[in-house]
């Protein structure tokens, strides 16, 4: 299956199995803001690195476990499993019952998780001397640095409850086929966030101000979804008192095995967090190599995931198989296409992507190799952790929160195992190893499961179509790694004509080459046509 295949435009709307054109350009339409999102992002994290740094002095690794930890809770409760659990219902009640019932049933969620949240958030601010002990004990041997952990993560927890207003407000309006708004909300963060931190230059106060803009994005992001929902219809309303009723049970109890995967995930999280700790900058030498890896995550994986779900959920109610079965075909081909250039990027010339990014100020050379180090095997679980994004709506969309459970927990055990024995080896290089491995353990447990069940089966067409995508990613990160070698040689070429900036023009002109080599061997392998790409291009 070549990827331009995954629109046929001659189609029509209603016809079984073809789908897959709003999939595409709802897809596209995350994809679009999320690459603007995330960009901001990197430039947000170039303005943080060159003024906390990483192992120079305590203020990133104080920032980063601040800026982490609402987000732990964010990704098991908000976007997570309730987000999993509530979209399938909304939209089956929304088909079956009309808008006002499905308001109702989302006004009584988002009462029931603003509530939890709130409480969560209060709890965590009161006990944070405690949590810090547990969550970083290498921080304890740091007084000041335990310090100011503490206080800028009091600052930034209220975040929590405004990223789960988002996460259901996001739900409702992906479920009515309105995803615009709920893409293009992450860019508020960045945007805020550049604001409060550029005009800093101490490292402590950068880490303030960046934490006080977490806080002031998330009510800035909360009340633009506010006003997206309003825009749509919706009358889901603001000050609502939580009520258990019979269909709030239900949704808590498709989201309870959910939450339980996603904890389990955030194990993993923890775990490497709290060893990671005791060793100044590793906090931030991950974060980095994260916001590396996590750039096609949220690019491909959770772009199109968003979309995946809504389309699943409405082909399952309808009990539509063929739809179903292309849907997941193409949303699989779609997202490995654009995957694998950023994975050969990351496995090919991690070193070179960072130094060229991140090498400047108080962010040093040393900081650069070791973040290098953990971005190269984040670089290989890249496709893994897509494909989790793509293969879980699967089950999602048919309430299924239990299987996604069991094999979260097989990825924890096998994390565990692989990270914190090759940490004792290899240091933080091998936490992100154990990352890396058991996501390929959760991929193969959740395909396994897929074809037994006879929930999806990947076609021939579309094996074909992967095959040839894999000969092209392969064949980019071939030249990168030819580049990387010449490396001395491409930047003296670069001086030459441009004295300053030279580490930054060479690792974007290779990137760049190395993309336009990508695609070029889509069209030579056949993957991608051109008549077809102009057809699945255009507005039907």
């Amino acid at each position: 299956m070549s990827v331009a295949e995954i629109e046929t435009p001659e189609a029509p709307e209603n016809q079984p199995g073809r789908k897959s054109s709003g999939l595409v350009k709802n897809s596209l339409i995350n994809s679009f803001f999320t690459l603007i999102s995330r960009f901001m992002g990197l430039a947000r994290d170039l303005v943080i690195s060159a003024v906390l740094g990483a192992s120079g002095n305590i203020a990133a690794d104080a920032y980063y476990t601040a800026l982490s930890f609402p987000n732990l809770f964010r990704r098991i409760f908000a976007e997570g499993a309730f987000t999993a659990a509530f979209v399938p219902s909304y939209s089956a009640v929304l088909v079956q019952e009309g808008p006002e019932a499905a308001d109702k049933l989302a006004r009584d969620a988002m009462a029931t998780l603003t509530f939890a949240t709130l409480v969560l958030t209060l709890a965590s601010q009161l006990t944070m001397p405690w949590l810090m002990h547990v969550i970083n004990p290498g921080y304890f041997s740091d007084p000041a640095k335990f310090k100011l952990a503490i206080i800028l993560t009091q600052i930034t927890m209220p975040y929590l409850p405004c990223m789960a207003i988002v996460a259901l407000m996001s739900g409702v309006l992906n479920a009515r086929g309105r995803f615009i708004i709920s893409a293009a909300v992450p860019t508020v963060l960045n945007a805020v966030m550049l604001i409060a931190v550029i005009p800093q230059h101490d490292p402590i106060q950068a880490a303030y101000a960046a934490s006080w803009g977490v806080l002031a994005a998330g009510i800035l992001q909360a009340g633009l979804l506010f006003w997206g929902i309003r825009r749509v219809g919706a009358k889901i309303g603001v000050l609502v008192l939580p009520r258990l009723t019979p269909d709030i049970k239900k949704l808590m109890w498709l989201a309870i095995p959910g939450a339980l995967a996603a904890a389990a995930t955030q194990i993993n999280v923890f775990i490497s967090q709290a060893f990671s700790s005791a060793v100044p900058g590793a906090r931030s030498w991950l974060n980095y190599a994260d916001r590396l890896y996590q750039l096609p995550l949220g690019l491909v994986g959770v772009a199109i995931g968003v979309a995946l779900l809504p389309a699943l959920s409405r082909a399952v109610q309808a009990q539509d198989h063929d739809g179903a079965q292309n849907t997941m075909d193409d949303a699989l081909i779609f997202s490995m296409a654009l995957t694998l250039p950023a994975a050969a990027a990351l496995i090919a010339i991690p070193f070179f992507l960072i130094d060229g990014l991140f090498t400047r100020g108080e962010f040093h050379v040393y900081d650069a190799h070791q973040t290098a180090s953990a971005l190269l095997h984040y670089g290989w679980g890249v496709p893994a952790f897509v494909l989790t994004r793509i293969l879980s709506p699967a089950f999602y969309a048919r309430k299924n929160t239990f299987g996604p459970m069991k094999f979260a927990m097989v990825n924890v055990a096998v994390n565990l195992v692989v990270g914190l024995t090759l940490f004792h080896y290899i240091g933080v290089a091998g936490l992100a190893i154990g990352t890396s491995a058991g996501a390929w353990a959760n991929v193969i447990l959740m395909l396994i499961s897929l074809i037994r069940r006879k929930m999806w089966h990947l076609s021939t067409r579309s094996a074909s179509g992967l095959t040839k995508v894999l000969i092209a990613g392969v064949g980019m990160a071939a030249f990168l790694l030819v580049c990387d070698q010449f490396r001395s040689l491409i930047e003296g070429q670069i001086t030459a004509v441009f004295p300053h900036g030279v580490k930054e023009i060479a690792i974007l002109g290779v990137c760049f080459a190395g993309l336009f080599l990508y695609i070029g061997l889509l069209f030579v392998t056949g993957a991608i046509k051109p008549r077809e790409l102009k057809a699945m291009l255009k507005r039907r």
